[in-house]
């Protein structure tokens, strides 16, 4: 009898101890599930986040791209009654003289302003200092476009023009003044770029 009651309780004992792991290991089945699917529910949600960031880079790449296009359509060309003008910039810096004569050697001349559009569309490209096309230089006071035209609609910044002791006849466009009202005046020998247009 003896042998039969040690038999019955190693059985017992093992019997619930069995269980006992197997009901362990579906639990620990059920937390590695479990971690895998909100590790996998992380991941597309970092990959959905990822997408959509892509997607809004792209759209701001596309809309950046697509007004630059715009912009260097508008620099380009400028559709006044019927005939093209086009504008150039110099690279190097010059007199206002050396700027006349750099834009008659392209075919063209130091840019007349006219109107508030133009004024402003100028202004909304040109990113640094730039003589334009008018000056008092032959007759103080007076101030002409190289066409020859009067100046009858002006975009002085605040206080010009101002020429000292008669010295600044030559006018630029300077656009870190403002965006409208802009134009200073300078002596004629002061280097900057200038703006061409045919």
């Amino acid at each position: 009898m003896e042998i039969d009651t040690i038999y019955q309780n190693v059985k017992d004992t093992r019997g619930p101890q069995t269980q006992s792991h197997s009901q362990d290991e579906g639990q620990a089945q059920k937390k590695r599930g479990s971690r895998c699917l909100v590790l996998m529910t992380v991941c597309l949600g970092l990959i959905c986040v990822v997408l959509l960031v892509f997607v809004i880079l792209q759209l701001t790449v596309i809309t950046d791209l697509a007004d630059k296009n715009e912009e260097l359509e508008s620099i380009l060309k400028l559709k006044n009654a019927s005939k093209q003008v086009c504008f150039t910039i110099s690279s190097e810096l010059m007199t206002w003289s050396e700027s006349r004569q750099y834009c008659r050697d392209r075919g063209a001349d130091l840019i007349i302003i006219n109107t508030e559009e133009k004024q402003r569309f100028i202004s909304s490209f040109i990113k640094e200092r730039v003589w334009i096309g008018l000056s008092d230089f032959e007759n103080e006071g007076n101030m002409i476009w190289v066409d020859n035209s009067p100046l009858n609609q002006t975009f002085w910044y605040e206080g010009e023009p101002n020429s000292r002791d008669g010295d600044e006849d030559c006018i630029e466009l300077d656009v870190g003044r403002h965006l409208v009202n802009n134009w200073n005046d300078l002596p004629c020998s002061f280097q900057i770029k200038c703006i061409c247009e045919n």
